[in-house]
């Protein structure tokens, strides 16, 4: 009895000499480790490179120290599949041992990540860029944070915009993976309502190279195609649509507009001017914030340097939710002690104040925020842009259904042929 008692005392005081090294680590300013993921191969390898850049400006924009800490990035690689992606935040987690996980990009990877994240109960994981609904409103992690809007708010008001275009009849071309479903689902929900049909979907695989037999299912009298490709499966569908003669016009998913996709170089790239889009920014729009942000980005990543005119969706999602992960790291002043408690408490509580402006989470840790309805354009460069048709401020995650009214995007919801 008084050996297990000896045991015991040498046990707690293990423990209160471990909490008191945490204590005074943070104290003392050590480095704060944060792993960033995000795709650098793959179709969205482009994307995730510019995500990248976005995650760095955020810890740039402080100097790369946080209340005294030095933040040190670790970035880790994806392919966007999410068994990939695990055993890349694995590591971070395991072997690197940072204090933070910030990604990953892509939506089946979000999910597969938010599963891990439970796993670490005491390390914070926050989205990277990844927009599938079922990652925030399917079995929420505690530990999991997501400070971007998702892929079907992203779609909030396009479906209005396609009718007043006089698009009545539209077909479905996108990936097949949770991603893409979100953001046809943002889409069909506004769309169905106002008497929009959507006679035919082809769900192709990601990473796609032939889309001959797509191009043939295209019915005579549909109006337009809502095209939810990303990365380099855009390119080869918007190269394949112009050399088999396709002159329907498109809509965008959020991704298919983005620079990394807009700075291609192919034939189909000027058909591509007068497509309307709906996301959580526009390249064009005046708020000072936003312009404030655009200048940063082109400072630090020139287009001589890899950089885009612009910055692209996923610079600004990982630049947001880096900056989440910083902002919350000033509030408790860099103390990650406790399991992280009192950093999750505070990035709960955190309204973000974003070039596009305020952010909050709701319930699940899930961003209420912005939505852009856009156009491409010409800049005066002769570059591609997109302007601002309209900005719908906060959008959430219900799309403004009931409860009961509400189903997470699939292959077959909605659905209005």
């Amino acid at each position: 009895m008084k050996e297990t008692k000896r045991i015991w005392i040498r046990s707690m005081t293990g423990a209160a000499v471990a909490a008191a090294l945490t204590s005074v680590a943070w104290a003392q300013g050590a480095p704060v480790k944060i792993g960033v993921l995000a795709t650098l191969e793959g179709p969205f390898a482009a994307g995730g490179a510019d995500g990248m850049r976005g995650a760095e400006l955020a810890i740039k924009e402080r100097g790369g120290v946080v209340a005294g800490r030095k933040i040190e990035m670790i970035k880790a690689s994806s392919n966007a599949n999410p068994d990939v992606a695990v055993n890349a935040v694995r590591k971070l987690a395991e072997q690197d041992k940072v204090d933070i996980v910030v990604g990953p990009l892509s939506g089946g990877e979000g999910i597969a990540v938010k599963d891990y994240s439970k796993t670490q109960p005491n390390m914070t994981f926050i989205n990277g860029g990844s927009g599938a609904q079922a990652t925030t409103l399917v079995n929420p992690s505690p530990n999991f944070f997501r400070f971007n809007t998702e892929g079907a708010q992203w779609m909030v008001g396009l479906g209005k915009a396609a009718v007043d275009k006089g698009y009545k009849r539209v077909m479905v071309i996108a990936e097949d993976y949770a991603f893409p479903y979100s953001q046809v689902q943002g889409f069909m929900t506004e769309f169905c309502k106002l008497g929009g049909r959507v006679p035919v979907k082809a769900w192709v695989p990601l990473g796609g190279k032939d889309y001959s037999s797509v191009i043939a299912r295209i019915p005579k009298d549909v109006d337009a195609l809502l095209v939810v490709l990303g990365g380099a499966d855009a390119v080869n569908f918007l190269n394949q649509y112009e050399a088999a003669g396709g002159d329907k016009p498109m809509m965008g998913g959020s991704i298919t507009v983005s620079q990394d996709v807009l700075n291609y170089r192919g034939k189909r790239r000027d058909s591509l001017v007068g497509t309307i889009s709906a996301g959580p920014y526009a390249d064009g729009f005046d708020g000072a914030d936003w312009k404030a942000f655009v200048s940063a980005y082109q400072k630090n990543f020139p287009v001589s340097a890899g950089g885009y005119p612009s910055p692209s969706l996923f610079a600004l999602v990982y630049y947001t939710n880096m900056k989440a992960a910083l902002d919350a790291l000033d509030v408790v002043k860099g103390d990650l002690s406790g399991g992280q408690a009192k950093y999750r408490d505070a990035l709960s509580k955190l309204e973000l104040k974003m070039p596009t402006g305020t952010v909050k989470l709701d319930s699940n840790r899930q961003a209420i925020g912005t939505t852009f309805v856009t156009e491409v354009v010409k800049d005066a460069q002769g570059a591609l842009t997109t302007r601002v048709l309209r900005k719908v401020d906060n959008v959430d995650q219900l799309l403004g259904l009931k409860k009961e009214e509400f189903q997470i995007g699939s292959r077959d919801v909605p659905n209005c042929p």
